[in-house]
């Protein structure tokens, strides 16, 4: 075996580990990501499991200390990035992406700099709500677009303002989903001036209203994406916006009490559905 065939191999074996903790992790990203082109899974694989384990360093281990591994985990990456490489098997598939596609570094930092903000107690104003859902969601959207852009700025800066809207609705309907344990589990309450307390319908409808003009912008870019994308990132908005429209049909006190999510036949349905229109050329 010749040395580059142990690196492939090594590459391979990384970018495997990224794909399984996708697999374990999201049933529904997972979906999303076999349905885009083949060249493009192992490079999403690797940006989820990424913000994946960061986010599972703030959000899980409780009876660690986790700001000293969340600064091990930042320290690691950039230099995982640099070097070309890590024996953490998530970073260096994240890097061999990053690499790969130019992956820019401000992206990178503006969301481990959100991981950061969910270290601390805060009650989040509109100011650190936008910048909170920037570097959580928007960016990793943004690098997504670097993937499937394959080195075309000119396309990248055409898209980036869906591409950073329809992450943003993601996260702001996850936020809905999981209001009672971020707020029961971890003290959080991302929306700005809203009481957990006291969440009123009113709360929930101007939240709503914001959401939907976050889909609407979103899927204009969603329809100009290259060919290889497209299907996979439209199962994904198609996901949320019945997960969303579920949210839109409960009461406000229902999702307080419970955490609303989409069973997976749905979801099979959902990709079905996707996959037709596809075909047919209705996106």
């Amino acid at each position: 075996m010749s040395l580059d065939s142990h690196i492939d191999l090594f590459n391979e074996t990384a970018l495997k580990c990224s794909r399984l903790i996708t697999q374990h992790y999201s049933t529904s990203f997972t979906l999303g990501i076999k349905t885009l082109d083949r060249r493009f899974h192992f490079p999403i694989y690797a940006i989820y499991g990424f913000v994946r384990y960061a986010d599972e360093i703030v959000d899980t281990f409780h009876d660690h200390d986790k700001k000293a591994l969340l600064d091990q985990f930042i320290s690691d990456t950039y230099q995982a990035i640099e070097e070309r490489i890590s024996l953490n098997p998530v970073l260096h598939s994240f890097q061999l992406a990053v690499n790969e596609y130019n992956i820019d570094r401000e992206l990178i930092e503006a969301f481990l700099y959100s991981m950061e903000m969910d270290l601390i107690d805060q009650d989040y104003d509109q100011a650190t709500y936008e910048k909170y859902i920037y570097g959580s969601a928007e960016v990793v959207g943004l690098m997504c677009l670097r993937v499937f852009c394959e080195g075309d700025d000119h396309e990248y800066e055409r898209l980036l303002p869906s591409a950073k809207r329809l992450g943003a609705a993601f996260q702001k309907v996850n936020f809905l989903r999981d209001i009672k344990s971020d707020f029961d589990d971890r003290g959080r309450v991302y929306f700005p001036g809203v009481d957990f307390t006291n969440f009123t319908e009113a709360d929930k409808q101007v939240i709503q209203k914001d959401i939907e003009a976050d889909f609407e912008a979103a899927l204009v870019g969603i329809k100009q994406l290259p060919k290889g994308a497209k299907m996979g990132v439209y199962l994904a908005y198609i996901y949320y916006i019945k997960l969303f429209n579920k949210i839109q049909n409960l009461p406000s006190s229902r999702i307080l009490n419970e955490r609303i999510r989409i069973p997976d036949f749905k979801k099979m349905l959902l990709l079905f559905r996707s996959y037709f229109m596809h075909r047919l050329n209705y996106l």
